[in-house]
């Protein structure tokens, strides 16, 4: 992902604006990405010191010209070097080696302490009680060092396609200092609804979902205050803008702190299902596919939808549940929305929805670090709440849904 700082945005009184994509300056992005992919290539098995210094003596012509043709060349670099796959590092082997080298080396000064330091021999000597070469002996010293790794395989997307892509990642670069956002959507296939809207939870964000006359309305907004100092929060709106780019047709409007005094600017997009923004599907969170896996070993009469319907309450918004559970002998059906560790505010919405008029059958999981109480669903014929600890229970989890359908 490009960082704020490969961005070569503008600000035009309160707005901030990137340049225009056309189509002169995707193919200079093609031509950089194709020079440097083929750089990196050709230093196949090097470490990636000798890999990072091919790149940057790649880039010296650039440096000569003018500011936004060397950010353009490091933006593009930073998307290359992104897609190298180096070795993993043997830290535990070079940590031994290091810890034994040093061993003899300070027996080594202490048998002998007039005579000056010989560290070859030192070398010599590990080298033989290990089978080795001096040589090969002090490759492995610092062999878990980054740049020592070698560069296993270059996996860069096709020129074209990143060129087609770059708006995209200009604009995740942006809204890594984003506070929040709202983005309208529109898809004729209501796959790209689950996914962008499953996208959006699995990122743990705090989305107000609609139904509106051109689409679905969504607000993404959460507690600044507490992802200020790592920026957490602006890369999990960074990270969903793939998803709402997957669909037919899209806009965002985005608050982002810019430039060193942080001030607030309002930043703009639009577009279509973009070449190079398509979402994959986000992996459901570890606590909710272990409950799933605990839930199917029970062998219950309960199946598991994993492509629920989305819920529509007019006037009240949509709810859009991880799963739904349908008991074999009668076809009666319970939705279930893990809420998780998202905020006290996010259960809240659910309840003020439920009393709404929500008429279908809904258990929502809550952790109990949320601090919310069962009894905030009591009285509600067609909801629960279960607040679990550590894991979601499988067999709790059965008694409430018999007890929802009834």
């Amino acid at each position: 992902m490009l960082t704020a700082d490969l961005v070569a945005a503008r600000r035009r009184g309160t707005e901030l604006r990137l340049p225009p994509t056309d189509a002169g300056r995707r193919a200079r992005i093609a031509t950089l990405a194709a020079e440097l992919g083929a750089v990196a290539r050709a230093h196949l098995g090097q470490t990636r010191d000798a890999v990072e210094e091919a790149l940057r003596e790649a880039g010296l012509a650039a440096e000569t010209g003018a500011a936004g043709e060397r950010r353009l060349h490091e933006a593009v670099g930073k998307l290359v070097r992104d897609e190298l796959r180096f070795e993993e590092p043997a830290r535990e082997d070079a940590i031994a080696l290091r810890r034994e080298t040093f061993r003899w080396a300070a027996a080594a000064r202490r048998a002998a302490p007039p005579a000056p330091f010989d560290r070859a021999a030192v070398l010599d000597s590990v080298a033989r009680a290990r089978g080795t070469t001096a040589a090969a002996l002090e490759a492995g010293l610092y062999a878990d060092r980054p740049g020592a790794q070698r560069l296993l395989a270059v996996e860069t997307t096709a020129p074209m396609l990143l060129a087609a892509g770059f708006e995209i990642r200009e604009a995740q670069a942006v809204l890594l200092r984003a506070t929040r956002i709202e983005a309208t959507v529109r898809a004729a296939d209501a796959a790209i609804y689950r996914r962008l809207f499953r996208t959006l939870k699995f990122l743990r964000l705090l989305p107000v979902i609609t139904a509106a006359r051109s689409g679905i309305r969504i607000e993404i907004d959460g507690p600044l205050s507490l992802f200020q100092g790592g920026g957490r929060y602006g890369l999990q709106l960074a990270l969903a803008l793939p998803a709402i780019a997957a669909c037919d047709a899209w806009s965002i409007e985005a608050d982002v702190r810019w430039g060193a005094e942080r001030r607030t600017l309002r930043f703009r997009l639009a577009g279509e299902a973009a070449a190079g923004a398509a979402a994959t599907d986000a992996a459901p969170p570890d606590e909710l596919a272990a409950f799933i896996a605990a839930f199917e070993r029970q062998g219950s009469e309960w199946r598991i939808d994993r492509e629920p319907a989305v819920l529509d309450l007019p006037g009240a918004g949509l709810c859009v549940p991880d799963l739904a559970f349908v008991r074999a002998r009668d076809g009666a059906c319970v939705y279930f929305e893990l809420l998780g560790f998202w905020s006290r505010e996010a259960v809240f919405r659910r309840i003020d929805l439920v009393r709404a008029g929500l008429p279908q059958r809904i258990l929502f999981a809550v952790s109990k670090s949320l601090r919310v109480g069962e009894a905030l669903l009591d009285g509600a014929p067609t909801a629960a709440l279960y607040v679990f600890g550590r894991v979601i229970a499988a067999k709790e989890i059965l008694a409430r849904l018999e007890a929802l359908a009834g």
